[in-house]
């Protein structure tokens, strides 16, 4: 089950998932919210089944997850998404007496009053990074019942050519722009104040530098009206979200992703497959994917001192940019595959089924 409307996140990782798992045999159905773009992304024999979701406290969702529960039966049910799904999808699949994995993918804190009782709903957990897994923890969770597997990326899907004409005249940029991209949520934690904070500076010594935002959210207007004033005029391009980011990013010059919390960062794995330095932060699961030093730079989080300097490294030494871009290309092939994903989302079922006396 996924509730995210967008394909990307959470809902690029399932449709992965589903269409790597069916190559093993594994009979998939998706559940999604009408309308959601990932129905589009995943290939037969795996069926879509829309079921309405008004939100965290929709509780006839639960008596309608159970009709489909009930016709499809389903060995397990998978949820991965925050949206309602996790609570009340479990209570679905408890009333059902079926296996339930949860996949989690955001490292905030929970009270370690509500994780023992959250929790119980179950059989195991997935997080997509050893940072999330270290959150349980410390809430108070068995490591029993967590496993890491992290999130993947089909490398090869996003090592294109770039265009550089073609993105010049889309965003009507000059010829000698050096473009870096934040490419995420437009809300509060993934930073993008920090981000405006550096750049004056930067702009004043690199007049060359332009910054697209990409992705939507809640902080979009707000966003736009701030573009509109120096000295960011210009130079700072409020895009909103694009269906053809694959196009986009070989034409980059990097990417920066100052977010204050991060369960892993989707858009740095695309990055990094693209062959793009990152500058990011050492929040939550970043530093897993962003090697520092090697394939970018960290940053302490909300730090925009460091983070103008490791753009301004980066922008003073392209051929150093460039091998770090090179080198996060070949650690995304070797270490962040959709084939090791979708191994260790299968090992957790078959152990998950196996102590259920399904294996």
């Amino acid at each position: 089950m996924e509730t995210g409307r967008f394909l990307y996140g959470g809902a690029l990782q399932v449709s992965y998932l589903i269409n790597r798992l069916q190559r093993e045999g594994i009979s998939n159905t998706l559940v999604c919210p009408p309308g959601s773009a990932i129905a589009d992304a995943i290939t037969p024999p795996a069926i879509t089944v829309e079921v309405a979701l008004a939100g965290d406290l929709d509780i006839g969702f639960v008596g309608r997850l159970r009709r489909v529960i009930k016709t499809t039966k389903p060995d397990l049910v998978h949820l991965h998404s925050r949206r309602g799904a996790d609570v009340l999808g479990g209570i679905a699949a408890a009333l059902e007496g079926t296996p339930c994995v949860l996949s989690r993918r955001v490292d905030n804190p929970e009270s370690r009053w509500v994780i023992p009782i959250k929790y119980r709903l179950y059989d195991h957990v997935i997080t997509i990074s050893e940072e999330i897994r270290r959150v349980l923890l410390d809430g108070g969770l068995s490591g029993k019942q967590i496993t890491c597997v992290r999130s993947a990326i089909d490398s090869d899907a996003w090592n294109l050519a770039p265009e550089r004409g073609w993105f010049l005249t889309e965003f009507n940029l000059p010829e000698d722009a050096r473009v870096f991209a934040i490419a995420a949520q437009l809300i509060e934690r993934k930073g993008h104040r920090h981000l405006l904070k550096a750049l004056p500076s930067l702009l004043e010594r690199w007049p060359e530098l332009h910054i697209l935002v990409l992705g939507q959210g809640p902080l979009y207007g707000e966003l736009v009206e701030i573009a509109t004033k120096k000295p960011f005029l210009g130079k700072v391009h409020v895009i909103g979200f694009r269906q053809d980011i694959k196009r986009i990013l070989p034409n980059l010059f990097a990417v920066v992703h100052p977010a204050d919390a991060e369960g892993l960062g989707v858009a740095l794995l695309q990055a990094s497959s693209a062959g793009l330095p990152i500058v990011a932060t050492r929040a939550g699961g970043i530093p897993e994917v962003v090697v520092d030093g090697e394939t970018g730079y960290l940053c302490p989080p909300g730090d925009t001192t460091a983070i103008a300097d490791a753009m301004n490294s980066l922008l003073s030494n392209p051929d150093t940019a460039r091998r770090m871009g090179e080198a996060g290309k070949r650690r995304m092939q070797d270490e962040f595959s959709v084939d090791v994903m979708a191994r260790g989302n299968l090992a957790v079922y078959r152990q998950v089924l196996e102590a259920a006396g399904q294996g």
